[in-house]
């Protein structure tokens, strides 16, 4: 009766072990980098991929986009472009999140940015506007 206990309770911890590696697992996800122009104007946020040319909208989680293209651009040139290397996620476009759907063509797709690693005015070759 003991050992049936004892295997009971040890089949129910390797149960739980499973399920706790599991979800640390299903945390960590790769960050992806994503590379090309983005510009800034009173009604646009947009984000042109350098690798397949797709353009997208742009949500700033990191707090530090606006700030630092401001730093690159003067207020007078709005929706110049600028290079960007900077990590973050594609959603699906809704329309509270704007997503460019104010003007008479919105975006599909949303890119979330969570982190900045480039932001500079010098536009690589290979990446055209």
């Amino acid at each position: 009766m003991r050992i049936t206990k004892l295997k009971y309770l040890l089949g129910v911890l390797i149960v739980i072990g499973m399920f706790a590696c599991k979800n640390k697992s299903d945390k960590k996800e790769a960050a992806h980098v994503f590379k090309g122009l983005y510009s800034l104007g009173p009604e646009a946020k947009i984000f042109k991929d350098c690798a397949d040319g797709h353009e997208y909208w742009v949500t700033d989680s990191s707090k530090q986009l606006e700030l630092k293209y401001g730093q690159l651009v003067p207020f007078e040139k709005p929706n110049e472009p600028v290079y960007v290397e900077a990590e973050g996620k594609i959603v699906t476009s809704d329309k509270n999140d704007d997503g460019g759907h104010k003007g008479e063509e919105g975006y599909n797709n949303t890119l979330i940015v969570t982190k900045i690693i480039t932001i500079t005015k010098d536009i690589p070759k290979g990446c055209k506007l």
